[in-house]
């Protein structure tokens, strides 16, 4: 390993957790290092009163995990590492090999290992391999569901996802969380609505978008609950580029312009075609009902982004 721990730094860490509450668990989060995921997961498990390691072992090495295992003895584990490519996953059809030992490999090393040792694992997945469709048109609410086959073949991003959930679901350890194009309330460069703001034109297509500050805290909860299966976690709910970048208008930035163009336009720009759909989210609604609406969302995003511009020009 790159780096270990040593034994007087998890005993103290053990020591923490038992003076500050006993009810707390240690998780070992694989993606803190430089994700950000990883990261916000962290701060929101150390916030809850709990443990949080970031993990230094890399999921291609199967030693690495088993040392890095043994000597933190995790109660849970939550898995927010893997390639997503940069700037985008486009990257992904140029470099397959790293994208399938990093989302497939490297993930079902991590599952399989805590399967034998019987810890849980949370992974922070993707829902990005659906299209609408005839049964799940644009604009009607019906979303697809965690049982649905996927119908998004056209990057091989996506391709790695749909192969690793049909395999890691087969393990009776593994929480499987589906995100679709994360937002957060501040303009960290991925943040859906920081990136689409940046774009010379966009789409005009609903989609289905995970507000981080809205589910994060759940997905740490799920893991607490040690619940298990796929879900699919978006907020409820589905917004257009154009009601994001309007909204964008009105909150933020009055001056602020932007074009469409369309998917066909679109695709001929890009390496690997994107998914645009729906999810239903109503497996994940029935255990977190007062999980807000995208638009709900969005709105407060942009009010917290407006108010964090104007502090940043005060000073």
């Amino acid at each position: 390993m790159k780096k270990s721990y040593s034994v007087i730094y998890i005993a103290f860490l053990i020591l923490i957790s038992w003076v500050v509450n006993a009810e707390s668990a240690t998780f070992l989060v694989f993606g803190g290092k430089s994700g950000w995921f990883g990261n916000e997961t962290i701060k929101i498990v150390e916030r809850e009163g709990h443990i949080a390691i970031c993990a230094h072992s890399r999921l291609e090495n199967r030693e690495e995990i088993i040392e890095e295992l043994s000597e933190v003895r995790p109660d849970f584990i939550i898995n927010a590492a893997g390639i997503t490519g940069r700037p985008n996953i486009d990257w992904c059809e140029d470099h397959k090999e790293e994208t399938i030992c990093a989302n497939v490999l490297g993930c079902l090393n991590l599952i399989d290992i805590a399967w034998r040792q019987g810890i849980h694992v949370t992974n922070f997945g993707t829902g990005c391999f659906y299209d609408f469709d005839e049964d799940h048109p644009m604009g009607s609410g019906k979303g697809f569901k965690e049982e649905d086959e996927p119908n998004h073949f056209s990057s091989f991003y996506s391709r790695t996802k749909v192969y690793l959930e049909k395999i890691m679901l087969n393990y009776p350890n593994v929480l499987n969380l589906r995100f679709r194009m994360p937002v957060s309330f501040d303009y960290h460069p991925r943040n859906f609505i920081v990136k689409i703001s940046r774009y010379k034109k966009v789409i005009n297509i609903p989609n289905s978008l995970s507000v981080l500050e809205d589910l994060l805290p759940i997905a740490v909860d799920m893991t607490l609950k040690r619940k298990k299966g796929n879900y699919n976690f978006t907020n409820p709910g589905a917004i257009s580029h154009n009601d994001v970048l309007e909204l964008y208008k009105l909150y933020v930035d009055p001056d602020f312009t932007y074009s469409n163009f369309s998917a066909k336009e679109q695709g001929l720009i890009l390496k690997a075609g994107r998914s645009n759909c729906e999810l239903d989210v109503s497996k994940l609604l029935k255990d977190y009902p007062n999980i807000p609406h995208i638009r709900d969302s969005i709105i407060k995003a942009l009010q917290e982004m407006h108010r964090l511009k104007l502090s940043k020009s005060s000073n």
